[in-house]
């Protein structure tokens, strides 16, 4: 059976919850965890804190935007591959349309320094301590575990590679292993997954025959839209690290080959700071100066579509697994290790982009606070940091 029953109403709160996010959601992937975090898992508990932490750790596993992988895979669990799919266009969507309307009109203006986007990223800094606390607490309570997110934090600072955070969640996997391999899980806690192995087997087949496939068909056919679809799927497939590490890769799909002047590609890429969700957007920004509106949608679908069958192939698998002792034990340890990444990741970029000054501290704390203890919704302390920016940006 490849998907239950899933009530037309779910659906639309699907969507209408991700559209808010992809609306709102500001500083990179980091930050969109923390969203979805206060979203998913807090506010509307349509999953707990462990399940949260394992969809979180699986998704840094896969190649492909990780934050819009969780975001899928939580639409997915909640209302099958239809949800998963509203999932991502809610997330999606917003971003998208805003960089095509860029790429239309506005591929001259520069953004980068307005204030407003300076207010973001202090938003972005409240957001994920936020979220690093409240996971912190859960997933790294003991001495081992803090070692653990310790050592994580330290090596992914000192030695930034595409690698690294791959090397290190597996070295936390087995270090969970041997530590905490004879761990009693908690099968009161479930994933509800509506999609057969069988399904799951088909995604990732695709995702793998596609891989092999699209660029024999752009060497034999040479026909426009097949070679820039190779590129962007290219690109979704085999990207670890997050958005920021998709851009070298794209620049060399497009700027040497003349699809795209280099200024257009930095003005783009301005562009995907200003806007919230997923940074892979930035492809709707290329895809519409190479070929319209239209090159904008084929290149958002080419490049989220990896993500997808990835996220859908896997989870299907993920559920058995994870309740089994020692992969249990070993995801304990991951577990904690994403908390060190996810300390790095606010150090660098997130921090050390954002806080500048000691106004700048202070009006993080302020937003922290609207947060963590006055228990504002993401959208006002989102507003009030860009206008706040505006109004600090003015005094520099």
């Amino acid at each position: 059976m490849i998907m239950k029953k899933i009530d037309f109403n779910t659906l639309i709160e699907i969507l209408t919850v991700s559209i808010k996010l992809g609306l709102t959601s500001f500083g990179g992937p980091v930050a969109h965890l923390g969203y979805f975090h206060a979203e998913y898992v807090r506010k509307r508990k349509w999953m707990d804190e462990k399940s949260y932490a394992d969809l979180v750790a699986l998704c840094q596993f896969l190649p492909g935007p990780a934050s819009s992988q969780v975001g899928i895979g939580i639409g997915v669990m909640r209302g099958g591959v239809i949800g998963g799919i509203m999932a991502f266009i809610g997330f999606t969507m917003p971003s998208v349309v805003a960089l095509i309307i860029f790429a239309l009109i506005l591929q001259g203006l520069n953004i980068r320094d307005a204030g407003w986007i300076h207010g973001l990223k202090i938003v972005a800094v409240a957001v994920v301590a936020h979220a690093i606390l409240g996971m912190a607490q859960k997933l790294a309570p003991d001495l081992q575990r803090k070692a653990i997110a310790l050592a994580a934090l330290t090596i992914t600072l000192l030695w930034q590679t595409v690698f690294t955070q791959v090397g290190i969640i597996i070295l936390a996997g087995v270090t969970g292993f041997l530590l905490y391999k004879e761990y009693v899980p908690d099968k009161s806690v479930s994933f509800s997954f509506p999609v057969s192995r069988r399904f799951g087997t088909f995604c990732l087949a695709l995702f793998f025959g596609l891989l092999i496939a699209l660029p024999i068909l752009r060497e034999i056919t040479s026909v426009n839209w097949i070679a820039m679809f190779d590129s962007f799927y290219r690109a979704g497939a085999l990207v670890f690290g997050g958005g920021h590490v998709v851009l070298p890769l794209l620049e060399r799909e497009f700027v040497p080959t003349g699809w795209l002047h280099a200024e257009e590609f930095l003005v783009g890429y301005g562009a995907a700071q200003a806007v919230p969700g997923p940074l892979f957007t930035f492809a709707a920004y290329i895809g519409t100066v190479v070929n319209g509106w239209q090159g904008g949608l084929l290149a958002t679908f080419a490049i989220f579509l990896p993500a997808f069958l990835l996220i859908v192939g896997t989870l299907p698998f993920w559920n058995g697994l994870r309740h089994n002792p020692k992969i249990q034990g070993a995801l304990t340890g991951v577990n904690a290790a994403v908390v060190g990444i996810l300390l790095s990741a606010f150090y660098t970029p997130i921090w050390t982009s954002s806080i500048m000054e000691p106004i700048d501290f202070a009006f993080a704390a302020i937003l922290f606070s609207m947060l963590a203890y006055w228990k504002l919704p993401p959208w006002i302390v989102v507003v009030t940091g860009a206008v706040g920016g505006m109004l600090i940006f003015s005094t520099y």
